[in-house]
């Protein structure tokens, strides 16, 4: 059964696509962290390395639901097995699964809001939401050069024409207590999602954040950010601002981490 997170009166749950190793040396995309930060970044997160030192890495979408309201979706996975991220992620996903089991029926998401373009956060986007309009911030859209050279003709042009694409500039508020936040750096158009009831908040970070090394130095750059001084500036801002929250996160080992982390265990001195 996916994990699921409570905020006020909307459950968020975690939907796990897929999981494998990163298609890279993982110092690779972290070139400038410490050996101690990898150290502590799997202590904290040891389901995030497998036995090789590989990052393994997780593809996660996540659904916001009040009571048997509508449904929000938040990313769309990697996606079957001709998906646009077959050439290096760990196709087919198993999304449609995941929601069955958490009791959803894909006619029921009214908005899938897609994190970015990157082809891991849209996999199963399109036909299988046939109700559901497609959120996309207008600066993602104005770099598709950026992006997979098949993402037009594949997903963009057929939810267009089908009314289903949905152009934001900027913050954006889907239903009460959601809410999109404008997060660049990744890409241009990044975007995240907050979920406030209050004191209580939940940020679905998209790859605002990618690795638990950016939440122990949130100034690291991930190797693939578009403008790593903008998604530092991003990065550092926002959590800064919203902390204490809980972070739904695509690809951290577990899908629901606190920030600020909580402090090292330290031994007893007696």
């Amino acid at each position: 059964m996916p994990l699921t997170h409570t905020v006020g009166s909307i459950t968020v749950t975690a939907l796990l696509d897929g999981a494998g190793p990163f298609f890279q040396p993982r110092v690779e995309a972290f070139p400038d962290a410490t050996r101690e930060q990898w150290r502590e970044a799997d202590r904290r997160d040891p389901d995030t390395v497998n036995p090789d030192g590989r990052w393994w890495l997780r593809f996660r979408a996540f659904a916001l639901r009040t009571g048997d309201g509508p449904v929000t979706l938040v990313d769309a996975g990697i996606g079957p097995a001709d998906a646009l991220a077959a050439s290096w992620a760990p196709v087919p996903g198993r999304l449609p699964a995941e929601l069955t089991a958490a009791g959803i029926d894909p006619a029921e998401v009214r908005t899938v809001v897609l994190t970015h373009l990157h082809t891991d956060h849209i996999g199963w986007a399109g036909p299988l939401f046939p109700n559901a309009d497609h959120l996309v911030q207008r600066a993602e859209l104005a770099a598709l050069e950026l992006f997979h050279p098949e993402l037009p003709a594949r997903l963009l042009g057929p939810l267009r024409a089908a009314g289903r694409l949905r152009v934001v500039d900027g913050d954006t508020t889907i239903t009460p207590g959601v809410r999109v936040l404008s997060t660049p750096g990744h890409t241009p158009g990044h975007q995240s999602v907050l979920v406030d009831d209050g004191d209580d908040r939940l940020l679905v970070t998209g790859d605002l954040l990618v690795h638990t090394l950016q939440l122990l130095d949130p100034t690291l750059a991930y190797a693939h950010e578009e403008n790593p001084t903008q998604a530092r500036t991003t990065r550092q801002s926002l959590l800064r601002t919203l902390a204490p929250v809980t972070l739904a996160t695509p690809h951290l080992g577990h899908p629901f981490t606190p920030h600020p982390l909580p402090s090292p265990a330290r031994a007893d001195p007696r």
